[in-house]
């Protein structure tokens, strides 16, 4: 309404104008009339003055209007100026509710950032983000406690801390993490993720103080690594007492003393040479279980190198090729992107890969699907990995875990100990081994670098 009006007062302006041009050109035709004309023009004159200022202050407020847009500058009020008209009275109270709305909508962003900076200053997970020059954004008080840095300007500060620190930080793609244990009270473990904010790249990196909990997932191993060991102990050591107590009784009852010499009887020959031969073994297998807990506790440090895995893999299949083909097992390897290279250790990794082809062969002996697929690649969180799928019987929900602790196995000939170092050697990788299986469907072992 409001603009109709005002189209039509300029509108009107014009066309009185208009008119005053035409009246003052016809009054000239008559000389008797030329004082009628001269008052005309400055009509005239006054008339495009109103025109030109009726539009210029239209004009400062329409540029006031956009400049307190551009500037968020919001305190900025319109007063309706009455000699304007209604339609400048509207055009006004239009531009103050406009004003209105930004302001409200300003006020609110700027609670619901002061709401958040509280709550980031008050959690107990350090953040800290920077800039692709380095420059420090934003840091919470848990980050500076737990870097025991208290002024941050640049990333580089880290060095005060630990070098090593600060070169992993940088090296950290979006969506890795790793752990690094500052000292003795702090133990970081540190992800990454990357975000545009501003026309600026930024990293986003958050801290959290894991050192409690390795202490309590320490004391935990402990306590089942004791159990492990009292367990298999006295498995060997609890029929070889009962069995020396039984060679006692035998000695005392069977053998008697003949012409200055010890005999036996053939019963009792037979009794000792079965006991003998029984702590023999025992004492073989309890030797056995120090050796592959010495091999599960002195697992060397991974000699890294970037590889390509498709060659890799190949070379694992080449290997193990006659052995599978005995039981009708084929290996299809599915690696994507083509080139993809991983930095591992060469050796482990193949170790691992063929105990984990030997587990899936195991399972597929009575199954219809006898394929064994290596599949490689990039997940979403840029991870690489390899996984080795089968088509077997599967693993038990409630055994998922429990296949990963030293000693635990269904096979009766089974060690226990080869997943149980396989998660080893990969957390020696900074990087995990795990599982996933549906019974009677498919089961993956995943290794993610």
């Amino acid at each position: 309404m409001g603009f109709k009006s005002a189209v039509w007062k300029i509108t009107f302006r014009i066309l009185l104008i208009a008119l005053t041009i035409f009246s003052g050109l016809y009054l000239l035709l008559y000389p008797q009339l030329l004082p009628a004309a001269l008052l005309l023009f400055l009509v005239l004159i006054f008339q495009i003055v109103e025109l030109v200022k009726f539009n210029l202050k239209t004009n400062e407020k329409v540029t006031r209007f956009l400049e307190s847009i551009q500037y968020a500058d919001f305190s900025s009020s319109f007063t309706s100026d009455n000699k304007l008209g209604r339609s400048y009275k509207e055009l006004n109270l239009a531009f103050n509710q406009v004003m209105g709305e930004f302001k409200k909508t300003r006020m609110e962003k700027e609670e619901q950032v002061l709401f958040l900076q509280i709550i980031l200053q008050h959690i107990h997970t350090g953040i800290l983000s920077f800039d692709e020059k380095g420059n420090i954004g934003l840091v919470n008080n848990a980050a500076k406690h737990l870097l025991q840095v208290p002024q941050f300007k640049n990333i580089s500060d880290l060095s005060r801390l630990s070098a090593n620190l600060l070169q992993q930080v940088i090296q950290l793609k979006p969506g890795q993490g790793t752990s690094l244990k500052i000292n003795s009270t702090v133990h970081l473990t540190i992800r990454s993720t990357e975000l545009k904010m501003g026309g600026k790249k930024w990293t986003l990196l958050s801290l959290q103080d894991i050192n409690a909990e390795l202490k309590q997932n320490e004391l935990n191993a402990w306590q089942n690594l004791t159990k492990v060991l009292r367990h298999e102990i006295m498995n060997s050591i609890a029929p070889i007492a009962s069995l020396i107590n039984s060679m006692r009784t035998v000695l005392k009852e069977d053998v008697f003393e003949l012409n200055g010499n010890f005999v036996i009887e053939k019963e009792g020959h037979e009794d000792l040479k079965e006991g003998l031969e029984t702590i023999e073994n025992r004492s073989k297998g309890l030797i056995n279980f120090v050796n592959v807990y010495r091999e599960y506790t002195s697992i060397p440090e991974p000699v890294l190198s970037n590889f390509p895995v498709q060659p890799f893999l190949e070379n694992i299949s080449t290997l193990l090729k006659n052995e599978l083909s005995k039981h009708q097992i084929e290996i299809k390897i599915l690696t994507h992107p083509p080139d993809l290279h991983i930095t591992a250790d060469k050796e482990q990794i193949q170790m691992i890969l063929i105990n984990l082809i030997k587990n899936a062969r195991e399972a597929l002996v009575q199954s219809v699907d006898k394929t064994i697929i290596i599949q490689s690649g990039i997940d979403m969180n840029h991870y690489e990995y390899i996984k080795v799928i089968d088509k077997g019987p599967g693993i038990p929900p409630g055994s998922i875990e429990d296949i990963f602790v030293p000693f635990y196995t269904t096979k009766k000939d089974g060690s226990g100990i080869g997943l149980a170092i396989s998660r080893q050697i990969m957390h020696l990788h900074n990087g995990s081994l795990q599982v996933q299986s549906i019974p009677n469907e498919i089961t993956a072992f995943i290794l993610r670098f």
